[in-house]
């Protein structure tokens, strides 16, 4: 698991890298989302991750791994608004942001390394397309949460959902570097 603990460092800093040149680009305007609208940017990266997959067919030119780093600075975003809420988006400073984010892929990690103890890092004998299927699976299972208002009989909140969906990308991240690193 050492390693598993590197790799995702790895991924978690040039996810970082890439949210970090963003908000020098846009501030930090992805406070006006809503969580539902967040939780359907990453439905729309997946369902396209999902689609390359199936077809082998790629148009726009950008790579999946592309697409999973969005999925990851996307679901950060989403645990930053749960804390912050979207009722008064005002922008932060890049400093409180980037705060935020070490905050948030922190606690992923830690969820992750103790799952990982507990399940035997059992994901890097799955599918990567099986992984993306997941991902999929906790996106609907936001959505319907959210258009029942946020009211759940025994579901975690949506919280939990986007910490899983990080772990899952930051998963098929690794998995898509060592195959690259196999040929």
């Amino acid at each position: 698991m050492a390693n598993t603990s590197v790799q995702y460092d790895n991924i978690i800093k040039k996810s970082r890298d890439l949210f970090v040149k963003k908000m020098k680009d846009y501030g930090t305007s992805w406070r006006i989302l809503r969580l539902s609208s967040l939780t359907d940017q990453i439905f729309i990266k997946a369902k396209r991750i999902r689609s390359i997959q199936q077809s082998g067919v790629n148009l726009v030119g950008d790579n999946t791994e592309g697409e999973f780093i969005a999925i990851v600075n996307y679901g950060v975003m989403a645990l930053i608004q749960c804390e912050l809420g979207t009722e008064n988006y005002d922008e932060i400073p890049f400093d409180r942001a980037e705060e935020l984010y070490d905050k948030y892929a922190m606690q992923t990690k830690d969820l992750m390394l103790k799952k990982n103890h507990d399940y035997g890092e059992a994901w890097r004998d799955m599918r990567i397309s099986s992984m993306t299927d997941i991902i999929l699976q906790k996106i609907l299972r936001l959505k319907q949460i959210e258009d029942n208002a946020g009211k759940t009989i025994v579901s975690e909140g949506p919280q939990g959902s986007y910490t899983d969906i990080i772990n899952y990308a930051v998963f098929c991240l690794i998995r898509m570097a060592e195959e690259e690193n196999k040929e």
